[in-house]
């Protein structure tokens, strides 16, 4: 992603507003005031930033402008910006397990069954309030810092901004899908390629709506998989996102007749159970979809550094392969 070194705007702090000033610098002569702007104020998208200038909340030279003004060079810009709505979310001493921490970023690596945002049937005991008894500053993030979330039964790694300029790269970085976010699975029944691509839309079932369907009207998404190990009655697979959707993976795969192991949403009745004892026993000692996001990778929001974190599958995952690891089995 594109890199432009600037001084960092003044700021003072006001209680309804946060004040930033600063001189155009040679370097941006001839860009538009919007474009500008979003360099020399990086917390900010650039959405954001047209709909204050919109507002009356950006000068130049103690003048109002517009977004398309063309700018020479030296001008002096000054922004209002407004705070983040606060989030109604009380902290609450949760345990994280944190791979990776610094200023900017947090690695989570989640466990099964925790919530990640607060919803219906979830007020409290989530991902979001541990995280605001950690860091008691992300309730200035967006949701806390979360830039992409997993379902509350699937594992694994996620990745938290404690900035609003690394909130602004992350978010901009997925949209891009400059984050590599990989996973392993089991899936019902004997996966027949050894690797394939889903290139499915996405969007509301029409007949249940708390449910994803493939529907042709959907949103772009795009699942890339691997066969690791066949067993009888079950496969182990590797995959790959390309895009972000929700409940994507388990979407795709049912798609594909080789639902997620423990998938009570999407797998349907287990009918391979009725013939395989053993799978029938994976499943009743499975309590949710035997899915874990097992790698990360992504660029630092501040230095640029190329990061990558991976994460050992849980003890119920493990547990699963070992039991269906009983039966011969073949690659």
């Amino acid at each position: 992603m594109t890199r432009i070194r600037l001084d960092y705007p003044i700021r003072t702090q006001a209680a309804s507003h946060t004040r930033l000033s600063a001189t155009v610098p040679r370097v941006l002569a001839g860009k538009r005031l919007d474009q500008a702007l979003a360099l020399l104020f990086p917390d900010y998208s650039r959405a954001r930033l047209q709909q204050w200038i919109r507002a009356g909340k950006v000068r130049m030279n103690d003048e109002a402008c517009r977004p398309r003004t063309t700018l020479a060079g030296g001008e002096r810009l000054t922004l209002w910006a407004d705070p983040e709505p606060r989030l109604n979310c009380p902290p609450q001493a949760i345990p994280l397990n944190i791979s990776y921490r610094d200023p900017d970023l947090l690695v989570i690596d989640k466990p099964p069954g925790l919530v990640v945002h607060p919803g219906a049937g979830n007020p409290d005991r989530t991902l979001v309030n541990a995280l605001l008894h950690y860091d008691p500053a992300l309730v200035a993030i967006p949701r806390a810092g979360i830039v992409h979330r997993l379902d509350k039964d699937t594992s694994g790694l996620l990745v938290v901004a404690r900035t609003l300029r690394a909130h602004k790269f992350l978010v901009a970085a997925l949209k891009e899908h400059a984050v590599r976010r990989e996973y392993e699975a089991l899936l019902l029944g004997s996966l027949s390629r050894a690797s394939g691509i889903v290139a499915a839309p996405l969007g509301r079932d029409p007949r249940h709506r708390t449910r994803m369907a493939v529907v042709a009207d959907g949103r772009a998404a795009c699942t890339h998989y691997r066969v690791c190990t066949r067993y009888p009655g079950a496969t182990h697979v590797s995959l790959r996102l390309e895009t972000g959707r929700t409940h994507q993976i388990r979407v795709h795969m049912a798609s594909l007749g080789h639902p997620v192991l423990g998938d009570r949403t999407y797998g349907g009745r287990p009918r391979h159970a009725a013939t395989n004892s053993l799978l029938a026993e994976v499943l009743a000692q499975l309590p949710r979809q035997a899915l874990h996001a097992a790698r990360l990778a992504f660029e630092h929001p501040v230095s640029g550094t190329q990061l990558r974190f991976s994460s050992s599958l849980p003890a119920d995952f493990e547990s699963a392969l070992a039991m269906l690891a009983e039966q011969p089995h073949e690659r």
